[in-house]
């Protein structure tokens, strides 16, 4: 039955009226002598039927109202009847026609299965798939955290590479993302549940980062951190840089983090519930085997080369714990290196002692003491600077120690040896 009405909605069949109005067309009266009529007599002689049409003819055209109104001759009339009838107009036959709607639907199905083609969003490593959005994940047995990011064009400088701010913004955003991966998030900026009920918070006192190279705009970087114990309040986390594409190294850095009264702003030691919560996580691995010992230098005005002063904090460079985020005492130490040194050389390495924090009402100077004269030309071996970063009033804020190689040597490194004969 099912089947029938299906049939009947793709192929109409003709109805029995019009059936019959066709047979009735095929033999049409006068049709030859043994036509019969509807009783079973014989029809008249086709002379009467022409004598019948000549007295039709003969009748005077009627009127209605005082028109003429023109009668339609026996012979139309049965054309008329012998036209087949349409079929009758039912819920089914009255559907689209549906083959013409599937031929739409798989238009847009190969359409928007090009445009998914053209996004081209299939990671080319089996193992990236559970980042394929650069949300991170947790390896080696919980205990690694990876994530990935793409260098933004607002994240390079004039030289087209990223900025040292970019690359410690990577490492600060992967050591938070690692603590809450690993549900260790509590209220507080990186704070553990037992951190946050006693109102503690993290802070770095010690910094070194070893920089191999700088990615470019559009090249993707992997971050890899952990953590790990380091005397008895304190917690030491490292990072491992590469490049996505090829494994590349881009930099190696290692950092110690004590933990601080959010209300008193002083130091704290670590509490057995806090050391539970974050022991199991600890890692004996560092990403610097061999770390800078050597003291930073006393340094002020009398013995700098270079200073800025009337910095000043913005309220964007606040983070929620209510001080100046770390990244950026970096940028306020490079600002009192002279423009021609920046140009020419690239931060190679770099060591920082974090002393104080400051308030966003403090106004801050910057002094840099270089280890060789820039007068007499620029050396083709690494320079050395010191660094520090103080309060109006002498009060240190952080030290340093960077060291810098020239840009040029690197791009002749990476261009090759000079064909003979060439400028």
């Amino acid at each position: 039955m099912v089947a029938s009405i299906a049939a009947s909605a793709f192929f109409p069949t003709p109805s029995s009226s019009s059936s019959a109005a066709s047979a009735k067309a095929s033999k049409t009266i006068g049709e030859g002598p043994g036509s019969l009529d509807v009783r079973g007599i014989v029809a008249k002689p086709p002379s009467s039927s022409a004598a019948m049409q000549e007295k039709v003819k003969a009748q005077p055209v009627p009127k209605i109202n005082g028109a003429k109104v023109g009668l339609k001759a026996e012979t139309q009339k049965a054309d008329e009847e012998s036209a087949p009838s349409s079929a009758p107009r039912t819920f089914y036959n009255q559907l689209p026609d549906w083959s013409v709607l599937l031929a739409a639907v798989t238009t847009i199905f190969l359409a928007a299965e090009k445009q998914w083609t053209l996004l081209d969003w299939k990671p080319r490593r089996p193992d990236m798939l559970a980042d394929a959005f650069g949300l991170g994940k947790i390896v080696q047995d919980g205990l690694v955290f990876k994530q990935n990011f793409s260098i933004r064009s607002y994240e390079i400088g004039a030289d087209r590479t990223a900025s040292i701010e970019t690359l410690m913004n990577h490492l600060q955003e992967t050591a938070l993302n690692h603590v809450r991966s690993a549900g260790l998030m509590g209220d507080g900026f990186g704070a553990t549940p037992e951190m946050s009920k006693r109102n503690l918070i993290w802070v770095v006192t010690k910094m070194r980062v070893l920089i191999e190279h700088y990615p470019s705009w559009g090249d993707v970087v992997e971050v890899d951190t952990w953590v790990g114990p380091t005397g008895k309040n304190g917690m030491r986390r490292d990072w491992h840089v590469r490049d996505h594409r090829t494994g590349q190294t881009i930099l190696r850095a290692t950092s110690v983090w004590v933990m601080m009264n959010k209300n008193t702003r002083k130091l704290s030691k670590v509490p057995e519930e806090v050391r539970a919560e974050i022991g199991p996580y600890f890692v004996e691995r560092a990403a610097i085997v061999d770390e800078d010992s050597r003291k930073l230098p006393k340094l002020d005005e009398d013995t700098t080369d270079y200073i800025k002063k009337g910095l000043t904090p913005r309220w964007s460079d606040l983070d929620v714990n209510q001080h100046v985020n770390n990244v950026k005492y970096i940028g306020w130490i490079l600002e009192s290196a002279p423009i021609s040194f920046l140009e020419n050389h690239e931060l190679a390495s770099m060591s920082l002692e974090y002393r104080r924090e400051c308030g966003r009402d403090s106004v801050l100077q910057s002094l840099t003491a270089v280890s060789n004269d820039l007068t007499d030309g620029l050396p083709e071996a690494g320079i050395e600077c010191q660094h520090l970063l103080q309060l109006e009033c002498g009060t240190e804020l952080v030290k340093g120690r960077t060291e810098w190689r020239p840009k040029h040597s690197l791009a002749l490194r990476n261009m090759g040896p000079t064909p003979g004969g060439s400028a």
